[in-house]
């Protein structure tokens, strides 16, 4: 699944020169929490919620700027930039630039991982350098529901298959402990031997469930951390 299949077109845009009311009311009556500014068909940059969340009218502004002298020498002072973002009126000095911004033959999972990166909600998608579209935390959250089917069936399987498939989905993953040990019953999964820490034990639940035919989990492992200090 790429950019190009999840995005949402067509996409609300703004000028460098809007000033800040039309863009509060362009985020409240469109529902939407950010939008790119488009200077001569180029996006320049994206004003968000998060750019507004600092203002002066409101109460929120950074009232002082802390740091001695030889970090805002090393590192600049962050006090002129902020006055501006919480006080400016268009969103040529409101925005946050330069935008993220992919090609619409960018993977979603490449999508998800720019926005942990730069820890954003949105990315607008080009087309020949121009603006096709817009991809959102929620479009792929829609891209998600949209895989899953509402109530999954669960076609019956022989417990040597589930095994099988389960130890294959299990062993793809370094955190699946080779002192670890699966048994199928009448589509009940039973672990046995060890497991390494709460995270690998949670991980290998998950994995099981997702595998059709299994009823339930039962996990008799013991942690390898308690393992030497038993007996």
């Amino acid at each position: 699944m790429k950019a190009r299949d999840i995005m949402t077109t067509p996409v609300t845009t703004i000028r460098p020169e809007t000033r800040l009311p039309e863009i509060a009311s362009i985020l409240l009556r469109q529902r939407i929490s950010g939008v790119p500014v488009i200077e001569h068909g180029r996006v320049v940059g994206i004003v968000s919620e998060g750019d507004l969340v600092r203002r002066h009218e409101i109460g929120t502004e950074r009232k002082r700027f802390e740091g001695s002298w030889w970090m805002h020498i090393l590192h600049g002072n962050p006090g002129p930039g902020a006055y501006v973002k919480s006080r400016a009126r268009r969103a040529a000095e409101i925005m946050t630039q330069p935008a993220v911004c992919v090609q619409g033959d960018l993977p979603a999972a490449a999508i998800a991982a720019l926005f942990e990166k730069h820890r954003i909600k949105r990315v607008p998608v080009l087309v020949e350098g121009r603006l096709a579209g817009i991809v959102t935390r929620a479009d792929l959250v829609r891209a998600l529901a949209a895989t899953l089917p509402a109530d999954r069936e669960e076609r019956a399987q022989s417990d040597e298959a589930i095994r099988n498939r389960l130890l294959r989905e299990l062993s793809s993953h370094t955190w699946w402990h080779p002192a670890s040990h699966v048994i199928v019953r009448d589509g009940v999964v039973r672990y046995e031997g060890l497991y390494d820490g709460d995270a690998a034990k949670a991980a290998s639940h998950v994995a099981a469930e997702n595998v059709p035919g299994v009823k339930r989990i039962v996990d008799n492992r013991i942690s390898i951390a308690e393992f030497p200090t038993m007996g």
